[in-house]
């Protein structure tokens, strides 16, 4: 069997990047048992309710992310809401670790992804969006797009 290339994007995290301003981004390995990775291979996954903790060993850990149990498994199926270990570099985990105490920052998971065959997590430092923030978010990709609208429309036109 051919080893995979390049990468296959799983789920993403939308509601994280509509909450949260994303600081810093890490790309991290994940911890999985062999029916977790042929149910994410499936591409059922959901990380809405996910999140990173860091425990005292410095051992960084995805909580409560859902992998559904794989359809074709047997009795040594996987728990689909347990907690995951994340493969980061020693410093990259007490990085992480000093800002996250920083007042309004947290850790948060964006994605998995498979890249070269392996699951990874890309992960962030964030800080919450209060309600305005997020409008004003709204509110700029929304003239983004009418700008984008107007540009093509003057294309079309001039082309004619």
């Amino acid at each position: 069997m051919a080893k995979e290339q390049g990468t296959k994007l799983i789920v993403q995290n939308k509601k994280a990047r509509h909450d949260y301003a994303i600081e810093d981004k890490y790309e991290a390995g994940l911890v999985l048992t062999g029916t977790e990775v042929k149910s994410l291979r499936e591409g059922r996954a959901s990380l809405a309710e996910s999140f990173i903790s860091i425990d005292r060993r410095n051992e960084i850990w995805l909580e409560n992310a859902n992998i559904p149990e794989y359809l074709n498994g047997t009795w040594n199926n996987h728990a689909p809401k347990r907690k995951r270990k994340l493969l980061l570099h020693e410093r990259e985990i007490l990085k992480l670790a000093r800002q996250s105490e920083a007042k309004g920052y947290t850790i948060i998971p964006l994605s998995l992804y498979f890249k070269d065959g392996r699951v990874k997590a890309e992960i962030a430092l964030a800080r919450g969006k209060r309600e305005f923030d997020k409008r004003q978010t709204l509110r700029e990709e929304q003239d983004k797009r009418e700008a984008l609208r107007a540009m093509r429309y003057a294309n079309k036109r001039s082309v004619r």
